[in-house]
C-alpha cells in the first residue's frame, strides 16, 4: 500500500469557539487546542501542505462576522502561521464548498486530508462528507476537534455525548478516527490510519448491545 499523501485542514480555530456563543464543550477546549498546535508542529516538520479555514458571515452577523474578535484565528494559531499555508474563508459546512481547496489539494497531490478544528458536529462533518464525494480519504482526531451542547425541537444532546457519537459514526465508514499522538506516529511512519467499514462496525455493535 502506498503511503498517504495527506494535507492538514485546520477548520474554523477562530475565537468565537473560546469565547463566544459556541464555545467548544468537549473535549475542553484548552485541551483541543493544544493538540492543534502540536498537529501544526508535527506537520511542519513532515513538510505536510497545511490549509487554515475561517468560517465567515456578514458584517454585523451575530457569530463569525467579519472583520470581528470571533471572526479572528485564535491567537496561538495565528502565532505559528506560515506563508505556505493556505488560507481560505468559507461561508458553508464544508471547505470545499464554494472554495478552491480541492483544485489546491488536487495540485499537491494529496489524497488524505487530516482534520483538525471545530465543530465535529457541523463543518468537521461536512467537510468529512465533501471528501468523499471528491474521493478523498479523511482522518479526524477525537482530541484535536471538539463539540458543543445542542438543545432544540428535536431533543437535547450534551458534547460530550454528540462528540462521541460523531467519532463512532465517522470511524464505521467515514474517517479514520485517532488521537493526536496515533496520528502523529503515522504520519512519521507514512503509513495510513486504520478505519473500520459499516458491515464491521454494525457486527459490532449488535454484540455490543445484546441482551
Amino acid at each position: 500500500m502506498n503511503a498517504p499523501r495527506r494535507a492538514l485542514i485546520v477548520i474554523d480555530v477562530q475565537n468565537e469557539y473560546f469565547d463566544g456563543v459556541l464555545q467548544i464543550q468537549s473535549p475542553p477546549r484548552d485541551q483541543s487546542l493544544a493538540h492543534i498546535t502540536k498537529v501544526i508542529e508535527v506537520a511542519a516538520a513532515q513538510g505536510l501542505p497545511v490549509v487554515v479555514v475561517q468560517h465567515q458571515t456578514p458584517e454585523g452577523a451575530p457569530v463569525f462576522a467579519e472583520g470581528s474578535h470571533g471572526w479572528s484565528l485564535h491567537p496561538e494559531i495565528e502565532a505559528l502561521a506560515q506563508p505556505t499555508w493556505k488560507r481560505v474563508v468559507k461561508h458553508k459546512s464544508s471547505v470545499f464548498a464554494d472554495t478552491d481547496v480541492a483544485s489546491w489539494l488536487a495540485e499537491q497531490g494529496v489524497d488524505t486530508i487530516s482534520i483538525v478544528g471545530y465543530m465535529t458536529n457541523n463543518c468537521d462533518l461536512g467537510t468529512v462528507f465533501g471528501a468523499e464525494e471528491l474521493g478523498l480519504d479523511a482522518e479526524v482526531l477525537s482530541d484535536a476537534t471538539g463539540a458543543i451542547h445542542l438543545a432544540n425541537e428535536a431533543g437535547k444532546v450534551s458534547a460530550a455525548e454528540l462528540h462521541a457519537a460523531l467519532l463512532v459514526l465517522l470511524q464505521s465508514n467515514l474517517a479514520a478516527v485517532a488521537s493526536t499522538e496515533d496520528w502523529a506516529a503515522a504520519v512519521r511512519a507514512g503509513a495510513a490510519l486504520p478505519k473500520s467499514d459499516l458491515g464491521t462496525s454494525a457486527t459490532q455493535g449488535r454484540a455490543a448491545f445484546a441482551g
